[in-house]
């Protein structure tokens, strides 16, 4: 599953974007037990779902790479960042996430719902690195009072 977008901010402060928890809870999850370091195990809580999941962090490279393990529905898969710099304020996001486990049909839902999540991810980082705006999309995707499927 991939998800990509430009942003027009300079990588340094895009890729900051996703490492550090201060600015990542503004557009993502809203709570991380600490920043994004390559060997460390992190816990990233969505409080509104009341939902969480481990991270591995498995690389870092400052600019340009993340990857990460984190608990799938079955088992473990990785999503990888790649920040790719056009110009001194335009990074090009890319978001992959793979590994993923079950039926085929299972997989195929899986990866949907891998790209609409980072899709939103990736606009809300851009709304607030470009123009400093909190759009809320990831909390308002399942509002409270939806009927069930």
């Amino acid at each position: 599953a991939k998800a990509e977008m430009l942003i027009r901010r300079p990588v340094a402060e895009t890729f900051a974007a996703f490492i550090d928890p201060d600015l990542t809870t503004k557009f993502w999850f809203t709570k991380s037990s600490g920043p994004v370091v390559q060997g460390k195990q992190l816990q990233w809580e969505w409080e509104m779902y009341n939902a969480s999941t481990p991270v591995t962090v498995k690389a870092v490279d400052a600019n340009k790479r993340i990857l990460i393990e984190w608990s799938g529905p079955d088992e473990p898969n990785t999503v990888e960042w790649v920040f790719t710099p056009l110009s001194d304020d335009r990074t090009f996001v890319t978001i992959t996430n793979s590994g993923f486990h079950g039926d085929a049909a299972s997989q195929i839902q899986q990866a949907i719902d891998s790209t609409e999540a980072f899709a939103m991810v990736l606009a809300g980082a851009k709304a607030l690195l470009e123009h400093n705006l909190i759009l809320n999309l990831v909390a308002d995707r399942f509002p409270a009072g939806l009927p069930s499927a």
